[in-house]
C-alpha cells in the first residue's frame, strides 16, 4: 500500500498565487472574419494613412527642430520659456494630436488636469503600448522619464527633446540616484517647470491588472494626479491598428492624490495607495510584479523552460523573503537542472524523490508539502524559490528535529545508525566516500553507536550544529532539503 499523500499546510496568503499569472503576453487570436475585414480596410486605409503621418511628421520635424536649436538637455537645464514654450505647449500638442488622429484614434478625455502646482506630477497606467504616448499629448506635452539614448532615434528623438525629458543612463552608476535628485527637483519647483509624467509600472503589460508601481514619482513626497488609459475597441499591433476604421482611446484625470505625512516618509505605501485608487477605478486587481519578472521570463526561456516559469512576483518575493535578483536568477539556473526534462517546467514527487536518490516515504511527501503550496502535486519555480529561501533558515525547535529524524530513520525503527546516517547523506549529496564518521560521532554523545530520538543523545545544539555545517557547505538544493526538512522551518513564513 503506497503511503498516504500528506497534503500541504495552510498558508499564508500574502505568497499565494496572484489574481492575474502572467500580465506580460498579448494573447492575440483574429477570427477568419476579422482577417478578412483587415485585409479589406488595410488595402485603403493603411497607404492613405501612411502618406498622411508622413506629411505630419515632415512638419514637425522642423517645428521640434527650431524649438530645441541651441538647447542644452545635460548640466544646469532651465525649462523653456517665451516663444519656444508658445511653439512646445501650443504647436507640437496641436501637430501630435494631429499624428494620432491620422491613425485613427478617436480620444475622449475625462476629468480635469490638475496645475503643475497642485500636482506636480501625472501617473499613468496601466501601461501597454508606444501608443500610450497619446497621454502625452493630451496632457500638453509635459517632461517625461526616458532613457538617454533614446534621444539618438532618427526624427522621434528629436521629438522627445521637446519636452526636456529626465535622462536615465545605463552607462552611469550614479543614474538611478540622479534621477530621483532631478525629478524631485522639478516637482518640488513651486511650478516653474512643467509637469513630470511616469508610467509608474516600469514595462508593458496586457492591461488585465496593475502592477508593482516603482517609487521614483513617489519619492518627492509631492501630490500626484493619477491618469488612467483604456482601450474600449482593444488597440492591438500598430498594423492592426491602421487598419481598424477608428480605435477610441479614454484618458481620466483623477483627482490629484496628496501623501500623508507616513506615505512622505514610506514612498512604497505611497505608491500602493495610489495604484490602489487607480486600480478600484479601473476595476483591475493588482499584483506584484515587476520589470524583474520579465527578466526572469527571459532567462526561464533561455535555459529551456516555459517562459512562465519565470514568473514570481518579485516585488512580494524580494520584500518578504529579502532576495536580491541575482539570487533569484541563480535558483532559477538550480530549478531548470531538475525541472527542465519534467512536462510544462514544474517538478512532480517522483522527479523530486528521483534527483534527491531516495524513496517516496511519508517524510519525503511530507517535504513535498511544504514546497507544494497549492496543493497540485508539482511544484512550480515560484514554490521553489520560496521553499529554498526558507529551508535555509532551519528553526532550531524540536519539530525540526523530529521531521530531520524520520528522513534519517530509513527502516523506521526508531534509532539511525551509522549506515543509515552515512547512506542518505552520500546519496542526497552525490558523494560515494563521503566519510561521516566524525559527524556522526558528534552527534552520537553517549558513544551508543546509534541515535534514538527523545534521548539525552540527541541533544538541539548537536543536531542544529550538523544543520549549520551541512548549510555551509551545501549549496544546491539536494544538501538543503535531505537535511532540514521540516514544517516547523516553515511556520514563520507561510
Amino acid at each position: 500500500m503506497p503511503p498516504q499523500r500528506v497534503y500541504a499546510l495552510p498558508r499564508q496568503r500574502s505568497l499565494l498565487l496572484p489574481a492575474v499569472i502572467n500580465p506580460f503576453t498579448h494573447d492575440l487570436k483574429l477570427t477568419k472574419a476579422e482577417k478578412i475585414k483587415c485585409f479589406l480596410l488595410g488595402i485603403i486605409l493603411v497607404p492613405l494613412r501612411g502618406i498622411f503621418l508622413l506629411l505630419v511628421l515632415m512638419v514637425m520635424w522642423p517645428v521640434s527642430v527650431m524649438i530645441t536649436f541651441r538647447q542644452s538637455l545635460k548640466g544646469a537645464v532651465e525649462p523653456m520659456t517665451g516663444w519656444r514654450r508658445f511653439m512646445h505647449k501650443r504647436v507640437m500638442t496641436f501637430l501630435g494630436r494631429l499624428y494620432f488622429f491620422g491613425m485613427g484614434f478617436r480620444v475622449v478625455v475625462k476629468g480635469k488636469q490638475a496645475s503643475s502646482v497642485k500636482a506636480p506630477i501625472l501617473a499613468v497606467a496601466p501601461h501597454s503600448s508606444f501608443f500610450d504616448a497619446i497621454v502625452c499629448i493630451e496632457a500638453g506635452l509635459p517632461s517625461t522619464v526616458s532613457r538617454s539614448e533614446s534621444l539618438e532615434a532618427p526624427v522621434f528623438g528629436r521629438f522627445l527633446r521637446c519636452v526636456q525629458p529626465v535622462l536615465v543612463s545605463r552607462k552611469d552608476p550614479d543614474s538611478r540616484r540622479n534621477t530621483i535628485l532631478e525629478i524631485e527637483r522639478r516637482a518640488k519647483s513651486g511650478g516653474h517647470w512643467p509637469q513630470v509624467l511616469i508610467f509608474p509600472e516600469g514595462t508593458c503589460t496586457n492591461r488585465s491588472c496593475l502592477i508593482t508601481f516603482k517609487q521614483g514619482a513617489f519619492v518627492p513626497g509631492v501630490p500626484v494626479q493619477p491618469v488612467l488609459i483604456k482601450y474600449p475597441n482593444k488597440a492591438r499591433l500598430l498594423l492592426l491598428t491602421l487598419c481598424q476604421l477608428y480605435t477610441a482611446v479614454e484618458v481620466e484625470f483623477l483627482p490629484p492624490q496628496i501623501p500623508t505625512e507616513m506615505e512622505k516618509k514610506c514612498p512604497i505605501k505611497f505608491a500602493q495607495s495610489v495604484r490602489a485608487v487607480m486600480a478600484e477605478s479601473l476595476g483591475l486587481p493588482v499584483t506584484d510584479h515587476t520589470y524583474e519578472d520579465c527578466r526572469l521570463m527571459i532567462a526561464a526561456g533561455e535555459l529551456t523552460l516555459p517562459m512562465e516559469a519565470g514568473l514570481v512576483e518579485f516585488t512580494k518575493i524580494s520584500r518578504k523573503l529579502e532576495l536580491k535578483w541575482d539570487s533569484v536568477k541563480k535558483e532559477l539556473e538550480s530549478f531548470a537542472n531538475i525541472a527542465c526534462s519534467c512536462k510544462g517546467g514544474r517538478i512532480t514527487i517522483e522527479e523530486f524523490a528521483s534527483f534527491l536518490k531516495l524513496p517516496i516515504s511519508p517524510a519525503l511527501q511530507e517535504l513535498f508539502s511544504l514546497f507544494d503550496r497549492n496543493g497540485d502535486g508539482t511544484i512550480d519555480f515560484r514554490e521553489y524559490v520560496i521553499g529554498v529561501t526558507v529551508l535555509c533558515r532551519p528553526a532550531n525547535n524540536e519539530e525540526v528535529i523530529q521531521t530531520a529524524f524520520k528522513l534519517f530513520d530509513i527502516d523506521e525503527d526508531n534509532c539511525i545508525t551509522q549506515e543509515e546516517f552515512s547512506s542518505l547523506l552520500r546519496s542526497a549529496l552525490g558523494v560515494c566516500d563521503l566519510d561521516v564518521h566524525s559527524l556522526f560521532k558528534e552527534i552520537d554523545t553517549d558513544g551508543s553507536g546509534h541515535i534514538t530520538y527523545g534521548l539525552h543523545n540527541v541533544s538541539n545544539k548537536g543536531l542544529n550544529t550538523t544543520a549549520q555545517r551541512g548549510l555551509r557547505e551545501m549549496q544546491e538544493f539536494t544538501d538543503v532539503t535531505a537535511i532540514f526538512s521540516c514544517e516547523a522551518a516553515f511556520k514563520p513564513w507561510i
